[in-house]
């Protein structure tokens, strides 16, 4: 249902959610807003009916997450929220006194961030870090405090169920027999029915959601938002991870992990039964993340879903994460594919255990779980259900195990643990990542102001982009009859939305009064991030249209569209000064007709902001070290990855849209 309004003189039009049309109440002495208000705030001051851009971080580990700590990590998730805020904050390795030898700071803080720390052994951490715990002394927390490398393989096989663990040390060979469980479960330290860890990982939730409560402006100024949210980490050989995110302070008694719910299947519908069901007030959605990781095991790509399942799969998983740190997850650059830029921080590698173990470094197929496969295959679902299980939006984020959300300049990078090197004493490694991981991405929002519940609102409804780590920002809309001119209007965005849905919206049969067969039209604008006095913004180099449907023979199809831009416009970047030469664009816009069209066909469409070519994140500390790969003999120890042929010295980094989806009429 949609309703007129007037702003400031301005007329616009705003679609009501249906939770407000059922009934549900605004929170006392709260204005009346386009979302449903669910909790007790002060209202923003800066309210924008025709919404503006939040950049934040949707998954973030601290020192709660064991293999962040397990590798040195001492910030909690209230050092998280502060660095996102624009606070200093020291890193690892420590000194004998306690003193942190590198130091992290944005230049630009977040708007929002969710702390993410892991479900799975988040006892263990709380058992093993409490001295009164009754596992405090026993021997795998003794070896956590004391050989924390040794552990962290130990746990990373625990989780896996691996019986490949490697110990060189024949001190630890008996811990071999540990690892021989098929499925995570709860290791020894944790007592007699896991009573410990059980009790411990409660303590430590309910410091999770203390600190999200701690950081979260409530005030008029409404400067950051948090969320609560955790990570469940499923591992059957392959990355099978989501972050969930809840809308606001009414959350799981604790979190549904791994032992709770064996698959993703199990995880959607607990979340379900525990949290929307709950009659509570919870809500909650559901983010996988890394399906480059996967095998192509993310999703049951292969499998007819029911409709109530289908259902269930659209409404708790509206999102998806498009890029991180362990790499991009868009498309695969190989056989098949003819998008170049499809050849962005590709991992060599396509499921998480071959990260670690020999024998799993190979999958079936490299192309199945990302992203723009798994929107494909939910256009086959719906075909035969009418209901889209992966009608995914997309936002990009880091991963950080370091507590530094946010923290994707690639001039200043520092690594982000996790999968990478391990920095827990001594002194830093010369690369202080593993060469095939990056900076990560942000999450970006379109939200009439900085709320959980505004924000919440956007994600649920999909009108959210992602960006490899610059602040470019991105309008997408759908519509019928947008003018050839509307780049040149200055009300653009309200005639945006007017006539047409924004990304992440589904965008129906035309009008009657259209005729039939007209293509829609797609307004899309980017403009540059204007980066800061000391890093200013890479120019823009060309804005994409990328399209999927499936085709008459039940093949799944792709086109990518330069709409607008030039990618011929000679920039080029020096990867010996990181030194940016030649034009771009400050803003790109364009309304585009698909040539293709056709209106008995399902489709997904979204949009592509490239920026002009800049230096890689090792590029510059390769520089800063006068690394000469021409003189490989001279290459100092260390910087051996400076002079991988792997990957590039340069990038272009990008931002994407969530995708509108075209419906056809019902014949």
């Amino acid at each position: 249902m949609t309703i007129g309004l007037r702003w400031r003189g301005v007329p616009f039009t705003l679609v009501l959610a249906l939770s407000t049309l059922s009934g549900a109440t605004q929170a006392a002495n709260y204005p009346p807003r386009s979302y449903e208000v669910t909790e007790e705030r002060s209202p923003c001051r800066d309210y924008r009916p025709l919404r503006q851009v939040f950049f934040g971080d949707t998954h973030v580990h601290t020192a709660f997450s064991l293999d962040a700590a397990l590798q040195g990590t001492r910030n909690t998730p209230d050092d998280a929220y502060q660095f996102a805020r624009g606070r200093r904050l020291g890193l690892q390795p420590y000194d004998r006194d306690g003193n942190p030898q590198r130091y992290s700071q944005l230049r630009r803080p977040l708007d929002f961030t969710a702390v993410t720390d892991h479900a799975e052994m988040l006892g263990t951490v709380a058992v093993c870090t409490d001295p009164n715990s009754s596992g405090y002394h026993q021997w795998m927390c003794r070896i956590y405090r004391r050989y924390p490398h040794i552990l962290y393989r130990v746990m990373i096989a625990y989780a896996l169920g691996s019986r490949q663990l490697s110990v060189q040390d024949p001190r630890f060979s008996f811990l071999k027999r540990y690892t021989d469980a098929s499925v995570a479960g709860d290791p020894p330290l944790c007592g007699e029915g896991g009573e410990a860890c059980r009790s411990g990982g409660l303590r430590l939730w309910g410091e999770i959601q203390r600190a999200a409560e701690r950081a979260y402006d409530r005030s008029a100024d409404c400067s950051f938002s948090s969320f609560v949210a955790y990570e469940y980490t499923a591992n059957a050989e392959v990355n099978l991870h989501r972050n969930i995110i809840f809308r606001n302070e009414h959350v799981l008694e604790q979190p549904i992990g791994l032992q709770q719910a064996l698959t993703s299947q199990r995880l959607l519908e607990a979340l379900e039964q525990q949290c929307l069901q709950a009659g509570n007030g919870c809500d909650v959605l559901s983010i996988p993340h890394n399906p480059n990781l996967s095998g192509g095991q993310m999703f049951p790509l292969s499998t007819q879903l029911s409709t109530a399942d289908a259902r269930r799969w659209n409404r708790l998983e509206p999102l998806i994460e498009v890029m991180q740190h362990k790499g991009d997850s868009e498309c695969w650059f190989g056989a098949g594919s003819e998008d170049e830029l499809c050849n962005y921080e590709q991992l060599p590698y396509n499921n998480f255990a071959g990260r670690f173990f020999e024998r799993f470094s190979f999958a079936p197929s490299m192309t199945d779980g990302f992203v723009r496969t798994t929107l494909s295959e939910g256009l086959r679902q719906a075909q035969h259900s009418g209901v889209n299980p992966w009608q995914f939006g997309l936002l990009a984020a880091t991963d950080t195990h370091l507590g530094t959300p946010g923290a994707v300049a690639e001039d200043t990078h520092l690594g982000h643990g996790g999968a990478g090197k391990t920095v827990r004493a001594g002194e830093a490694p010369a690369l202080p990542d593993d060469i095939e991981f990056n900076p990560g991405g942000l999450a970006a929002v379109w939200a009439e102001e900085n709320t959980r519940d505004a924000l919440f609102s956007a994600m649920r409804r999909r009108e959210v982009f992602g960006t490899s780590g610059p602040r470019i920002s991105l309008r997408f809309f759908g519509g019928w009859d947008y003018p050839p001119t509307l780049c040149n209007s200055p009300d653009f965005v309200r005639r945006g939305y007017e006539g047409g849905v924004p990304m992440g919206g589904e965008l129906l049969h035309p009008p009657r009064f259209r005729q039939p067969g007209i293509a829609p039209r797609f307004a899309v604008m980017a403009q540059r991030d204007p980066g800061t006095d000391t890093m200013p913004g890479t120019p823009l180099q060309r804005l994409q249209i990328i399209k999927g449907w499936i085709d008459d023979d039940g093949e799944r199809r792709q086109r990518v569209y330069d709409v607008a831009g030039n990618a011929n416009n000679g920039a080029s970047v020096n990867v010996q000064t990181c030194a940016r030469h030649g034009a771009g664009y400050d803003r790109l816009c364009k309304v585009w007709r698909d040539p293709d069209y056709d209106p008995q066909k399902r489709a997904w469409y979204y949009a592509r902001a490239v920026e002009n070519p800049s230096c890689r994140w090792s590029s510059y500390i390769c520089n800063a070290r006068g690394i000469d790969c021409s003189k490989p003999n001279e290459v100092a120890d260390g910087y051996a990855a400076c002079c991988s042929s792997t990957f590039s010295a340069s990038q272009h980094e990008r931002a994407w849209s969530s995708p509108i989806w075209h419906v056809p009429t019902k014949r």
